[in-house]
């Protein structure tokens, strides 16, 4: 890893450090009981000593009465205060992480559409779970049990410096070079924790495309073909997670070997001092014991240490999304629209998505209440260019007004509330009926939801459910028809009331009868409201008062449809091209 990269990561860890701030008291009451367990951890070492030689070698009876009950309160108190600072930092642990993936969840979502183009949503989700847990992982026990660990190893250090100076120096010159397996196996387990951590993500990937895609599947009998490229995704992830365990499973062996060596060198040295009479048995071994605990926590903090540095790739990817402006950006003096009719305005706009330029110079004025049609082959251009109205993403040049007002100058909240989408594929949530139609407006009254559910011709068959307006649509709205996904959200739209309406192919995927309901409850949300209809079936837009042809990104052709038939343009091959093998063609005026 680089230098700067270190130094990307100190900076991270620091400002993941000031998620602490609001637990500080129970971070500062978990640092008490570590201590307190580090303090008791060395006081049964030093107890050794008195309970060799007082006990064994002088035989005293008024000690072996006193030393036993002293035993059982130490460790009665030091379960006590381990019991404290596990459920403290467990507990400032699992708080921080909440808070992370709140904030992760919360910055996802306040991100342009431009952002989601460029990540899937099975990354997005694995970073939410996957990495997150990894952190909690980090925060919850290897924070926990290096801070522990640490306090464990400075209290040791003070008994065996205490019990024998000399021998103490020998056994703490193999601790700097304990560090240096310490640091290396941790770099190696970072960068394999970020190669597993990606595997998941892709395997998220395949699995939500795969799960959500389903009946293509079984249709076209590509289970054999998905199974392979899921098995490629888990080979992968096994890949790195094996190399991960080499690396873990080494560090062990390295840290036992630099621990024999130390107490090796220990027996020799002390034992000759207890046979020369320089030293009681009962100091050689409460010195030991307290050696040997010693290697114990250092031990630990190697296997620890690798936790973290798992840890630590996963707040790096965290905090990758959470660095990354969104495209869309509220201006600090944005004023606030209120709701009524709004005519739009595209002055001279041009718009590029990263090198393709998508949109040319267009030039458009939609009057208050008027509707307007966007029609053109696929690609044109006619989605992005109403996907520019509620600023799901921002014109390269020009601008787009509503009333005047260039809407990067409004707040975003206020710009939204004043439009509704219906789209071609009908968005729902796995939620009762009531709160799908009320979504956005969740406090509206039944009777407000019943009409809006009339207009939109659901109420009918809503009330054929048994539950009626509490039944659950299931994922995505799995349990209801095409049709009655439509009408539930074009209900949703009507209770928003909003006064610029987006319809995005609303009709398209639908069977004949589902259209025409779908059409009439359309035309119910249609009536005094400004309008865009995005449609390639010419049949669909007879209502409109005007039509766009756009093609290549630029506006070629507008006006009535009689007036574009007998231009005999682009309009007229559209036409031509629906209709050529009908020799009844429908009047659209």
């Amino acid at each position: 890893m680089t230098r700067n990269s270190e130094i990307d990561l100190f900076s991270i860890c620091r400002r993941l450090l000031k998620l602490v701030k609001a637990q500080w008291l129970r971070l500062f009451l978990a640092m008490l009981c570590m201590m307190a367990v580090a303090a008791l951890t060395a006081a049964t070492a030093y107890i050794v000593k008195p309970v060799l030689d007082e006990i064994f070698f002088k035989k005293d009876i008024r000690m072996l009465r006193l030393l036993p009950f002293a035993i059982i309160i130490l460790y009665i108190l030091r379960g006590s205060c381990y019991f404290g600072q596990a459920y403290l930092m467990n507990y400032v642990g699992h708080g921080i992480i909440k808070r992370l993936r709140d904030k992760l969840y919360s910055h996802i979502h306040m991100l342009s559409l431009s952002f989601f183009h460029k990540h899937d949503t099975g990354t997005l989700m694995a970073r939410i779970t996957n990495d997150v847990s990894k952190v909690k992982g980090m925060v919850s026990d290897a924070v926990t049990g290096v801070l522990k660990d640490f306090f464990t190893i400075i209290g040791l250090l003070f008994v065996i410096f205490y019990r024998d100076w000399k021998l103490a120096l020998i056994a703490v010159t193999v601790l700097p070079v304990a560090v240096i397996p310490i640091v290396s196996f941790g770099r190696r387990v970072r960068k394999l924790s970020t190669r597993c951590q990606e595997a998941v993500a892709d395997m998220s990937s395949l699995l939500h495309e795969t799960f959500t895609g389903t009946r293509i599947v079984k249709a076209f009998g590509m289970e054999p073909y998905e199974n392979k490229r899921f098995f490629e995704k888990t080979a992968r992830l096994f890949k790195y997670e094996i190399k991960t365990v080499m690396v873990k499973a080494m560090s062990s062996p390295v840290m036992e070997l630099l621990g024999g060596i130390g107490i090796t060198l220990i027996i020799w040295y002390g034992g000759y001092k207890v046979i020369t009479g320089t030293s009681t048995p009962g100091t050689f071994f409460s010195f030991m014991a307290a050696l040997i605990m010693l290697y114990e926590p250092i031990k630990r903090i190697s296997k620890l240490n690798n936790v973290i540095q798992e840890g630590l790739a996963a707040v790096v990817r965290i905090y990758d999304i959470l660095d990354t402006d969104s495209d869309v950006v509220e201006s600090k003096n944005a004023i606030e629209l209120k709701p009524r009719n709004y005519s739009v305005v595209f002055r001279n706009i041009s718009f590029k998505y990263q090198d393709q330029m998508v949109l040319k110079d267009i030039d458009l004025e939609v009057r208050n209440s008027e509707i307007v049609a966007l029609v053109g082959m696929s690609g044109g251009g006619k989605t992005t260019l109403v996907n520019l109205i509620p600023r799901f993403y921002d014109v390269t040049e020009g601008a787009v007004l509503i009333d005047g007002y260039d809407i990067r100058d409004v707040t975003i909240k206020s710009l939204r509330n004043q439009i509704g989408i219906v789209t071609q594929d009908p968005i729902l949530f796995n939620d009762t009926i009531r709160n799908n139609i009320a979504y956005g407006r969740l406090n509206s009254s039944d009777a407000d939801i019943m009409a809006a559910a009339k207009a939109a011709h659901a109420y009918d068959f809503i009330q054929g459910f048994p539950d009626k307006f509490e039944t659950v649509v299931g994922e995505r709205g799995v349990r209801l028809s095409g049709g009655e996904k439509q009408r539930i959200c074009i209900a949703r739209v009507l209770l928003k009331n909003a006064p610029i309406l987006i319809l995005d192919e609303a009709t398209s995927s639908l069977d004949s009868e589902s259209e025409l309901l779908v059409q009439e409850a359309l035309e119910n949300l249609m009536k005094s409201r400004t309008t865009f209809v995005i449609a390639h079936r010419l049949s669909t837009i007879r209502s409109a008062d005007r039509i766009i042809v756009i093609v290549n990104g630029r506006v070629v052709e507008e006006g009535k449809h009689e007036d574009l038939l007998a231009l005999s343009g682009e309009y007229h091959k559209l036409y031509n091209m629906q209709f050529k093998n009908n020799d009844h063609k429908p009047a659209l005026s």
